[in-house]
């Protein structure tokens, strides 16, 4: 099946389910309370010339809600009778209050309403994170066994650190593994704990190292060596034509050295921005044609550099494969009993918030706008082939993110909503209508807004402009 087959229909079927369950936290609160609810929607129904907008609709007899699926796939929505919210439907507005209206109930009531939907999301994914915990288990390689160290960029050797140190952690504590949290952690951090050529030393770090720019350096700021000693050659290829083997290793490219298979990949990048700049067929296969030093074990146990020409494929590829990280070194598993899950699973969903709400000041940024997607991206970040641990992972982290994004106070979103019934709490007094009519339109022209810059962001990274 196509890769992006496989990816949208697991965005679709993640953005589904969470819609569903997002609005069914403020169904179940508005039956809970007695108010009506209206309309029931995954996705939205704007109507078109005569239709409706509905791709299926059900009322079901005795019932007050009609149930149904949209046609535009950007969220979904649980129509109250009695609130302002993007129905806009003011004529309801204008007649007498009801008993069975959300207008009418009490504001702790209305306040449970709004939160039903974030609390669910959140609630959903610690519920996922437990069961991913209690069926897979923890699987991942502390970064301390990683005996052949890491691989620094310019930035991070400033600072101090070296090619093959391996990085322990800080002075907050051991590094996990090598994650997001690693990141993060060596960027807040005044101390990086390490070992240098077998022996406990310490770099001493600023504790502002940009994150993002960590993240989006190329290459970037650390990164596991990998060897490049050719573990398997793909047949048809240029790997194959210039009779690379198993086992060989590769030590230079074009005159340059090479030491590990992140050096190798740096240098394909070089040519990669000279695949870019060259204007003529001439130029390009010029790019393409490139020597590679070999070294490979000869009967005895001698090593002998052997130096091929090799016409790289269009899109610069070899044609070989390199040992992966769960190759190298032995991953741990830490497995958990049902019960034990559950601890395990919120904290581990609690940590993940924790990052995702301190790494929102990077989007303050130019480079933190830029890093900004619509769907392209998040459909990316589910992976080619279907795996169900990567889908239930990446579907906990978009829970976390829908419900920490609904909660912002922005009219439009239910933290809008929640920060107006908060100040009537407190005050003893009802926003006017007015102002929450005109509230709920500059909210929602603010989401479309930002709808359109992630979504535009994508399309400038697809055409190579970002």
């Amino acid at each position: 099946m196509d890769i992006f087959l496989i990816r949208l229909l697991q965005f679709m079927l993640a953005i589904g389910l969470l819609v569903l369950l997002h609005e069914g936290g403020h169904f179940f609160f508005a039956k809970l309370f007695g108010i009506r609810v209206e309309k029931f929607y995954l996705f939205f129904d704007p109507s078109i010339w005569k239709w409706d907008g509905s791709l299926f609709k059900i009322k079901p007899k005795n019932s007050d809600t009609q149930y149904g699926v949209g046609w535009l796939p950007l969220g979904g929505y649980c129509k109250i009778a009695g609130m302002i919210d993007e129905s806009f439907d003011t004529e309801q507005m204008k007649q007498p209050a009801q008993p069975w209206e959300f207008r009418s109930k009490p504001a702790w009531q209305r306040l449970l309403v709004m939160i039903g939907g974030v609390l669910v999301n959140f609630l959903l994914a610690l519920f996922i994170y437990s069961m991913i915990l209690f069926y897979w288990g923890d699987t991942y390689i502390p970064t301390k066994n990683m005996t052949l160290g890491m691989k620094f960029n310019t930035e991070a050797k400033q600072y101090g650190f070296k090619d093959g140190d391996i990085l322990v952690g800080t002075e907050n504590g051991e590094f996990k593994d090598f994650s997001a949290d690693m990141y993060r952690a060596l960027s807040e951090a005044t101390r990086a704990d390490i070992i240098r050529d077998g022996k406990a030393m310490s770099i001493k770090l600023p504790g502002d190292i940009n994150l993002l720019g960590m993240l989006k350096a190329e290459p970037s700021f650390v990164r596991p060596l990998i060897p490049a000693v050719v573990d398997s050659v793909i047949e048809n290829t240029p790997a194959a034509k210039m009779g690379l083997q198993k086992g060989d290793k590769i030590v230079g490219i074009n005159g340059k050295p090479v030491d590990s298979y992140n050096e190798f990949t740096d240098q394909l990048g070089i040519l990669e921005d000279m695949m870019t700049a060259a204007k003529t067929q001439a130029d390009s296969l010029k790019v393409r044609t490139a020597t590679i030093v070999v070294s490979r074990k000869e009967i005895g146990g001698m090593s002998k550099e052997d130096t091929l020409a090799v016409t790289l494929t269009p899109d610069l590829k070899l044609g070989f494969m390199v040992q992966t990280i769960a190759g190298i070194y032995q991953p741990i598993t830490k497995e958990y009993g049902f019960f034990e899950s559950f601890p395990a699973g919120i904290a581990y969903g609690i940590n993940v918030l924790k990052g995702y709400v301190g790494d929102m000041k990077y989007v303050f940024t130019a480079d933190g706008a830029k890093s900004i997607g619509g769907f392209g991206a998040i459909g990316s970040l589910f992976p080619p082939m279907w795996d169900w641990y990567l889908f239930w992972k990446m579907t906990a982290f978009l829970s976390i993110i829908l419900a920490f994004m609904n909660i912002l106070p922005i009219p439009a979103l239910d933290g809008g909503h929640v920060l107006f019934l908060i100040y009537e709490m407190i005050t003893r007094r009802k926003p006017s209508e007015t102002f929450m009519i005109r509230a709920e339109y500059f909210g929602f022209g603010l989401l479309i807004l930002l709808m359109v810059f992630a979504n535009l962001n994508d399309i400038l990274r697809w055409l190579g402009y970002m």
